[in-house]
C-alpha cells in the first residue's frame, strides 16, 4: 500500500511539474514589439516653451502595446534625414530617444530594424514640411512648393525605401502629412486678416491638397507604405465659407477653427501641433495600423 502511495505521489508531482512548466511556457513574456520613428519636430512631439514631449509616436505606441525607438531630429529635411551626421541632443525627444552621434538618422534606423527585424511591428515618418516651410514668405509659394516637390518626392522614395529593404515586407510603413497650419492667417498675426493673410491662407490649401500631399502619398507607395493624410482629417479642405465661432476670434472659417484648436499657429504663429493635435495624429495611426491588421 505504501509502494503504491509512493508512485501515486511521484506520479502527481511530476504532474504537476509538467503542468507548471506547461503554464510558464505559455505565460512568459512575449518578445518586444517595436514602433521606429524617424522624422522631424512632428516626430518628436515638439511644443513652443516645452520642447521636445509626447507626440504622435508616443500616442500610438502606447495604445499599439509597442515599444517605441524614435530617431526623430527637429529640423529635418528630406535631404538632411538621408545625409546628416548626429542629432543635437535638444532636437531629439525626450521618450523612446534613439542617439547616432556618428552616422545618419536613416543608417541609425536601418541598422536598429536589421537588428530587430522580426520584432518591427511598425514604423512611422513624418518628413518634408521643412523642405517648403520657406515657400511662405515667398512671393508665389504654390510655385515655391511644386520646385520643392521634385526633391521631396526622390527623397522620400529613397528613404521608404530604404526602411522597407531593411524591414522586408511585414511591418506597416506610414508616413504622415501636417495640418495646413497656414490657414491660421486668417487670425494671426493679424485680424481681420490682411488680403496677403487671405492669399497666404489660401493658397496653403492648394499646396496640400494639389502638390504636397499627392508627392508624398506616391513616393510612400512606392516602397508599399502609405500617406496618413492628417492635413484632410484635421478639416483643411473643408469650406472656407462655412462658419462658426471660437473665442477670442470671433466668427471664423470651420477649417480655421480646427487649425486653432489643434495647434499653435493662431496664438503664436508656430507651426506645431498642440497636445490635442498630436494625439489625433496618433489616433490616425492607430486606427490605420489596426486597419491593416484587421486586414491580416
Amino acid at each position: 500500500m505504501k509502494k503504491t502511495l509512493r508512485i501515486l505521489a511521484t506520479t502527481l508531482a511530476l504532474g504537476s511539474l509538467t503542468f507548471a512548466a506547461a503554464c510558464g511556457s505559455s505565460s512568459s513574456s512575449a518578445p518586444t514589439k517595436y514602433l521606429v520613428a524617424l522624422g522631424d519636430s512632428y516626430s518628436v512631439g515638439y511644443q513652443p516653451g516645452i520642447g521636445t514631449g509626447p507626440g504622435y509616436t508616443d500616442y500610438a505606441a502606447k495604445h499599439l502595446g509597442l515599444t517605441l525607438a524614435n530617431f526623430g531630429c527637429a529640423g529635418a529635411t528630406t535631404t538632411s534625414v538621408l545625409t546628416q551626421i548626429g542629432c543635437p541632443a535638444a532636437a531629439r525627444a525626450k521618450a523612446g530617444v534613439e542617439t547616432y552621434p556618428n552616422t545618419t538618422q536613416v543608417a541609425a534606423a536601418t541598422a536598429f530594424i536589421k537588428a530587430h527585424k522580426s520584432q518591427i511591428a511598425l514604423i512611422t515618418v513624418s518628413i518634408s514640411g521643412n523642405d517648403v516651410t520657406a515657400c511662405a514668405t515667398q512671393a508665389n509659394p504654390v510655385t515655391c512648393v511644386a520646385a520643392a516637390a521634385a526633391s521631396i518626392k526622390t527623397n522620400v522614395a529613397t528613404l521608404a525605401t530604404q526602411l522597407r529593404a531593411a524591414a522586408g515586407s511585414s511591418p506597416k510603413l506610414i508616413g504622415t502629412s501636417y495640418p495646413d497650419v497656414l490657414l491660421g492667417e486668417y487670425v494671426y498675426p493679424s485680424q481681420p486678416p490682411s488680403a496677403a493673410q487671405l492669399t497666404l491662407a489660401q493658397e496653403s490649401v492648394v499646396a496640400f491638397k494639389s502638390l504636397i500631399n499627392p508627392t508624398l502619398t506616391t513616393a510612400y507607395e512606392s516602397a508599399q507604405g502609405e500617406l496618413v493624410d492628417v492635413t484632410a482629417a484635421m478639416g483643411a479642405y473643408g469650406s472656407l465659407t462655412e462658419m462658426t465661432t471660437l473665442s477670442p476670434y470671433g466668427s471664423i472659417p470651420v477649417p480655421v477653427a480646427n487649425i486653432c484648436k489643434l495647434t499653435w499657429y493662431c496664438k503664436e504663429g508656430n507651426i506645431h501641433a498642440n497636445t490635442t493635435g498630436y494625439d489625433q495624429i496618433g489616433q490616425l495611426v492607430v486606427a490605420s495600423y489596426k486597419a491593416t491588421s484587421d486586414n491580416n
